[in-house]
């Protein structure tokens, strides 16, 4: 296209972007993560990225930087950065691997604990803001089909990153 008055190509003119699922589901996370992230600011001070974060090193699930990387689809320069700003704020801390010194685990402080502590409410509070209206047996079916969209994307379903 060489003029902003050209019509643009089919493909794109006509294409529904509304109507894609992966779209739809983009937008939804998009909706939940801003949901998440207007409370764990006003209540804890910190992103909903950041929340998610502490949960997935408190619970055990992502015990290096490198297993969030993989679990969030982000760079290891991102994690870097936001393991930084969870450090500074004394969520949480690098430690050295006793059985191999290049491997740092990170580990939630008492604060770090606390805080992740709370999210399942949160976390929880706005699914069922999101889910407004819906039956049990929708709720279900819903997850049972973003179970399977994961299965067929090769992601794990149990929430641990991918090896």
């Amino acid at each position: 296209m060489s003029h902003p008055s050209d019509m643009p190509p089919p493909q794109i003119r006509d294409f529904q972007l509304d109507e894609a699922v992966g779209y739809l589901i983009g937008r939804a996370k998009s909706s939940l993560s801003n949901l998440v992230t207007q409370r764990t600011l006003s209540e804890l001070g910190i992103t909903s990225t950041q929340a998610s974060m502490l949960f997935m090193i408190g619970s055990g699930r992502c015990q290096l930087a490198a297993d969030l990387a993989r679990h969030y689809g982000i760079d290891a320069s991102a994690v870097t950065r936001l393991v930084d700003r969870l450090e500074k704020r004394q969520l949480l801390s690098r430690v050295r691997s006793s059985e191999d010194r290049r491997a740092v685990h990170l580990e939630l402080t008492s604060d770090g604990y606390a805080i992740a502590a709370r999210l399942p409410e949160i976390f929880c509070g706005v699914g069922d803001e999101a889910l407004a209206g819906f039956t049990p047996e929708e709720v279900g079916f819903l997850k049972s089909m973003l179970r399977r969209i994961l299965a067929n994307t090769g992601e794990p379903i149990d929430g641990s990153p991918r090896r």
